[in-house]
């Protein structure tokens, strides 16, 4: 590919970034916090904005039993489709949903606020900047490059935070994506290749409610789940001495993320509900470890007269492992973000978990790179005053137009 391209494809970025930064800040300003998940109006407000650009967006709307059995309100999928010809289809998806903003922001949450070069808001970084890379890479790659071979397709989802099955999977599952290679939403200095599993589960520990005056005629299910809670903490000691052969991915871990029950302070709690999140290095078989922990759970509440325990899994998702045929992507991702960002990008596994896993599954090849930082802490993602930086949203741009024009040639 002649290096006059990659200039030109370059130029064309640096030309229309004011454009995508704007396009971000109205991204941004429209929430979707999951949950509750109401995402359909996020949905409908980036397909107006696609087609000011001239890029039409299918709106696949998943049925509404299915979103409201998931604990959502609403969810519409986007596909954008460019056929250019014969060849491979290149698919890039980015989820919109994120959780909710919390507490300590100093910076409005839904303003697209800039500041020292550095665009605020939840879902700035994670991912809804990609939205805005893909998108933008996409049409920098027409308007340059003008391809003749292959597809690009743009796929916009909006439930990777409840695990992905009313995107990514509802859609392989109904044929409406079937690409060759894929790419989803991650950060500049690194190609993503490999990372863990998650296993959620929701425990509830069931006791007996009394009068805290007469402690002895009820049984405290609070005093149980710490039981349990000890038992399961001592874990994460146990899961230090197991290490995963994949750079990037260190050993396992536990973390109870929510608790709740009781009804008032003089009464002995009858009920108390407790959510966990085990992750899981790609060594490990999730049957295996979701048993383990079903056990140690059962076994520890035995240990307390009178109590009894639910155990219900939230969500499986399984590790990315990588496919062989992903090294195309790795290649050109990788060449174009050494020249780019004048730095050697790794290929390497994260700890994270992510949508990427349901096309590997499928047997689509794929790998993780987008516009961030160095790491998930840098960016704020999931904590107050989340942010990119506008000069890695760039360059991932470039980065972007640069390897899909390789990947179509």
């Amino acid at each position: 590919m002649s290096t006059n391209l990659y200039h030109d494809l370059d130029a064309w970025v640096d030309q229309h970034f004011d454009e995508e930064v704007r396009f971000l800040q109205e991204l941004v300003r429209v929430p979707t916090d999951t949950p509750p998940g109401n995402n359909a109006p996020h949905a409908e407000r980036t397909a107006a904005l696609l087609q000011a650009m001239g890029l039409t967006a299918e709106k696949h709307v998943v049925p509404e039993a299915l979103v409201h059995a998931a604990g959502m309100q609403s969810v519409t999928n986007l596909v954008v489709r460019r056929k250019f010809g014969a060849g491979r289809t290149v698919l890039l998806n980015a989820h919109g949903d994120v959780v909710p903003p919390g507490e300590g922001w100093t910076h409005d949450p839904y303003g697209g606020e800039i500041v020292d070069g550095k665009l605020y808001g939840r879902a700035a970084a994670v991912s809804k900047c990609d939205f805005a890379s893909y998108t933008f890479a996409l049409r920098a790659l027409e308007a340059v490059a003008k391809p003749s071979k292959g597809s690009v397709e743009l796929l916009f989802t909006y439930d990777e935070e409840f695990g992905g099955e009313l995107g990514p999977a509802w859609l392989l599952q109904n044929g409406v994506v079937e690409p060759d290679l894929m790419v989803a939403a991650g950060f500049s200095y690194q190609v993503i290749t490999a990372h863990n599993g998650c296993l959620q589960m929701e425990v509830t520990v069931h006791g007996k409610m009394a009068h805290a005056a007469i402690p002895q005629s009820g049984v405290d299910a609070l005093q149980a789940a710490v039981h349990i809670l000890n038992a399961l903490y001592l874990q994460n000691t146990l899961y230090q001495s197991i290490q995963s052969a994949v750079e990037g991915i260190n050993h396992p871990y536990l973390n109870v993320g929510q608790i709740e029950g009781g009804t008032n302070t003089n009464v002995v709690p009858g009920r108390v509900r407790f959510k966990m999140d085990r992750r899981m290095i790609p060594e490990e078989d999730p049957t295996q470890v979701e048993a383990g922990l079903r056990a140690l759970i059962a076994q520890t509440a035995a240990q307390c007269p009178g109590v009894t325990v639910d155990i219900k899994r939230i969500l499986l998702a399984r590790a990315l492992q990588p496919l062989p045929g992903n090294q195309p992507l790795v290649q050109a991702l990788q060449n174009h973000a050494q020249q780019v960002f004048g730095e050697p990008i790794p290929a390497l596994g994260t700890p994270l978990y992510t949508d990427v896993r349901l096309f590997c599954e499928a047997g689509i090849p794929g790998v993780i790179y987008g516009a961030g930082p160095r790491t998930v802490l840098e960016s704020n993602a999931k904590r107050a005053d989340e942010h990119i930086e506008l000069e890695d949203l760039r360059r991932a741009t470039q980065v972007m137009a640069r390897a899909l024009s390789d990947l179509l040639a």
